[in-house]
Order: structure tokens, then C-alpha cells, then sequence
């Protein structure tokens, strides 16, 4: 049985920067937001780094010990991923693409030989999140989770999860930055998606991994691991840099799916249309197109058409639908936007108010 690919690989491309590595190869891309930059080497499981506030630790053991029970091997048709226990009513928050197509699952619960069936609750792939549901809850050990709004470059974490099948594994590392946009590739079952606001380590995250725990060493999720950066020759998988969704989002994100069966608040903004990438005569991408504008949407009230081009967003170039999603993904509802639009041999600045990208049925 092959892994779920993502611990996925996003390419990296900061701020009017080119992409990492000399082909330049786009698998995804990850802007920064001005939160902590800084880049900081990552960390073995065999290092032995220092605990947040300068508290020197020759183990993590106890934290190991705290946390492994709550991550579980979630098994598809197609692959194996990680899952967090949320409560004891037998709910798992999972990546979206480890749930792929799959509505029922086979899930390892630490000390327990019998793999437990499980259902699936609802998905969410904008955020790349999912929920189901084990049919026997019974000894199943809720992760404590943290705040991941107070995380911040320079803390120690340990990313726990089923790396390649090696059920129960460790890794650990620290916070690199914080407040990355950052957009996964489309794969089988998955459609991609562009993440907001989500948190760089150096903890290495490997296939399998997806789906699991990046908790500090007071033993809290603050965050569900989900890919990991590639550049260079041929997209190579590039060492000490993933990313994980904050826990904050996580939690809001599962704890509607599991009430309403759907996601009835995103917190993303949208422009109210459907786009694509527009080809120039030489093959390139040469902006966002709008392919249909939602009645009564931002666009519709901004005065946008179909066949508008989109080529620039707050000075920041569209050349394609994955720049666009990654602008939207570091705004907000109601945020203002100017547009540089192309529309026939008109070059117009458009002034857009973003609405709200609709929750999306379970």
C-alpha cells in the first residue's frame, strides 16, 4: 500500500522572490507573511535542542509518552495517514487528502492490535481538513490542544505521527516561522489548496505524517502537519521545511463538521467568481481570467465580467489561479482589494470588497 503523497511537497517562493532551486520547478508555492521569517535549520529525532524559555532537555520522553496515545494510523484504499483524537466520542481530525474519496477507513490505536472501522464525518479541502469517526471509541485518549496563536519562531516541537507506516514515530525540530500562505498541489482525490496562516518547521514531516500532531513540549497540538517544500532538480523533496495548519483552525473547522455536518464559516475571502489561468501566445501563464461572476458577488458589484483578466492583486501579480489563491488566502472577508484587470485592450483598476468563500457540504 503506497503513502498518502503529503506529507505533499509545495515549492517555495517568498515574497517577490524566484523559487528555490535552479529549475524553478512549481509543485506549490509558499508566500510570507510578515509574521516570523526567519528560516533556522532543522533538527533530527537524535538532536537534543533546547526547550522554549532556554530550559536545556536531554528527553522528550514524557511528552512522548503524553501525546502518542491520542495520534492514530488512519488506513484508505489508497494509502496511510495520521489522525488527532478530538474527544471520546470516537471523532479524528485528519487532512482531507489522507481521507481522499474514502468514506470508510481502518484506524491503529496506539496498544491496540485491532484496527477499529471508521466513518467518515465531513471534509473540508480549502483548509485540507477532514473529521471521521471511529465506530468503537472505547479507551480512545483526547490530545490536549494549545493555542496555536501564541506560537512563535524559535519554539521546540515534535511532530508525532505514522511516517512511511512506522506507526507511533518522533521527530522534532522547531517553529521556523509563523503566518506562511502556502498552496498544495492537486493530487488523486485531492484537489489542492491554498492554507492560510500556517506554521513552518523544521521538524521532519514525511509521507504518513499527514494528518498527525506538531505539539510543543507541554505535550499540546498546536498543529496538524500536512506537506513538506520541494525545489530544485525535478521538485526534490527539500530537508527541514514543512508546514503544518494551526490547531486553532483545526479545531473550529472539525468542531463544525462534526455539529452541522458541513462548514457553514470558512473565515476565507473570495471574489465571487470562477477563474482559470490564462495562456499567452508564448505558453506562459499571463493572468487570472474570470470564467463566470456569481450574481450579487464582489465581483458582480465591483463591476467584473467574464473574460476579465486579473493581473495583478495589491501590486501583487496574478500570472495564474494559484498567485490569486494565495492572495485571498492571507485576506479576510470585507478586506479591500485593487485590481490591475485586463479587459480587451483596456487596462482598468478595479477596487473589490472581498466577501466570503461558502462552507462546502460534508
Amino acid at each position: 500500500m503506497k503513502m498518502t503523497q503529503r506529507a505533499r511537497r509545495a515549492s517555495i517562493a517568498l515574497v517577490a522572490a524566484a523559487a528555490i532551486g535552479g529549475s524553478g520547478v512549481a509543485v506549490g508555492t509558499a508566500t510570507a507573511a510578515p509574521a516570523a521569517t526567519s528560516a533556522i535549520a532543522s533538527t533530527t529525532s537524535s538532536d537534543r535542542p533546547a526547550a522554549v524559555g532556554g530550559d536545556a532537555r536531554a528527553s522528550y520522553a514524557d511528552v512522548v509518552r503524553q501525546v502518542l496515545p491520542s495520534v492514530v494510523l488512519i488506513s484508505t484504499g489508497e494509502g496511510l495517514g495520521s489522525g488527532v483524537v478530538l474527544d471520546r466520542a470516537g471523532n479524528i481530525v485528519t487532512n482531507a487528502h489522507v481521507a481522499g474519496d474514502a468514506t470508510e477507513f481502518k484506524v491503529q490505536v496506539p496498544g491496540d492490535p485491532a484496527p477499529r472501522t471508521a466513518s467518515l464525518v465531513g471534509s473540508y479541502p480549502p483548509d485540507d481538513l477532514a473529521v471521521i469517526r471511529v465506530a468503537d471509541p472505547s479507551g480512545l485518549q483526547p490530545a490536549k490542544f494549545g493555542d496555536s496563536a501564541k506560537a512563535q519562531a524559535g519554539d521546540v516541537v515534535l511532530a508525532v505521527g505514522n511516517p512511511l507506516g512506522l506507526s507511533s514515530s518522533v521527530t522534532s525540530g522547531i517553529i521556523s516561522a509563523t503566518g506562511r500562505v502556502v498552496a498544495e498541489p492537486a493530487s488523486g482525490g485531492s484537489p489542492g489548496a491554498t492554507l492560510p496562516d500556517a506554521i513552518q518547521t523544521s521538524a521532519p514531516i514525511n509521507p504518513g505524517n499527514s494528518g498527525g500532531a506538531l505539539v510543543t513540549t507541554a505535550g499540546e497540538v498546536i498543529g496538524i502537519p500536512t506537506l513538506t517544500a520541494a525545489g530544485g532538480q525535478g521538485g526534490a523533496q527539500v530537508q527541514g521545511i514543512g508546514f503544518a495548519i494551526p490547531a486553532n483552525l483545526a479545531r473550529d473547522i472539525a468542531r463544525q463538521l462534526i455539529t452541522a455536518g458541513s462548514v457553514t464559516n470558512s473565515h476565507r475571502a473570495a471574489i465571487g467568481a470562477q477563474v482559470g489561468t490564462v495562456t499567452g501566445q508564448d505558453g506562459a501563464p499571463a493572468g487570472t481570467g474570470l470564467v463566470t461572476v456569481t450574481s450579487g458577488g464582489p465581483a458582480d458589484h465591483a463591476g467584473l465580467r467574464p473574460g476579465d483578466i486579473i493581473r495583478a492583486a495589491d501590486g501583487t501579480p496574478t500570472p495564474d489561479t494559484q498567485a490569486l489563491a494565495g492572495v485571498l488566502a492571507a485576506a479576510h472577508p470585507g478586506d479591500e482589494l485593487t485590481l490591475s484587470v485586463i479587459r480587451g485592450t483596456q487596462e482598468l483598476t478595479v477596487k473589490l470588497t472581498l466577501g466570503e468563500l461558502p462552507g462546502q457540504p460534508a
